[in-house]
């Protein structure tokens, strides 16, 4: 599969078959979301990956702010918790920011690796769906976060059970623009 196809190709899954997800398949769609470029190579992403009891206790109590996302959660044999290290990307050794951006950057930082990680997944038979709409801090308490870290997103994981069309998009004119 060449990049493009997995671009042109993944989709965001909502639904899943309860066949499980093996370990050994997240490892090694984490080692390859691991290669997702960061701010000066700061690695922060780390992935939770959640199942069972937790998983289904987030679904029912942690999505109030979206309930048809603790559904998607429920329905999925995985889920995936992308958080980041705070206090690194974006920052300088001194603890300055870098950019005015300050600690923002850490957001694009995670997205990147999101999306990395949704690909990789995809490329493995996997589908998935970044969920940004849930209670951040009542999740983020029930995964017992160290206080260096932050929840940023959701990724419910598993075996396909649909198959949506690719919505359409804008053209290019819409998209690029040149300056001179």
């Amino acid at each position: 599969m060449t990049a493009k196809e997995c671009i042109l190709g993944r989709r965001s899954i909502r639904k899943f078959k309860a066949d499980p997800v093996s370990h050994e398949l997240l490892a090694q769609i984490v080692e390859t979301a691991s290669y997702a470029p960061s701010w000066k190579h700061t690695q922060i992403t780390r992935y939770i990956a959640i199942e069972g009891e937790l998983k289904e206790k987030i679904a029912a109590e942690g999505t109030s702010l979206y309930p048809p996302n603790g559904t998607i959660i429920s329905n999925a044999p995985v889920l995936i918790a992308v958080t980041v290290i705070k206090n690194r990307s974006g920052f300088e050794r001194d603890g300055s920011y870098s950019t005015p951006r300050g600690d923002g950057w850490q957001m694009y930082d995670a997205g990147i690796a999101s999306q990395t990680f949704c690909l990789a997944a995809y490329e493995q038979g996997l589908g998935s769906v970044i969920l940004g709409l849930f209670d951040q801090d009542t999740v983020a308490s029930m995964l017992q976060l160290p206080e260096d870290r932050e929840l940023v997103a959701l990724i419910p994981v598993g075996y396909p059970d649909e198959a949506p069309v690719a919505p359409r998009r804008k053209p290019v004119e819409d998209l690029l623009s040149y300056l001179t």
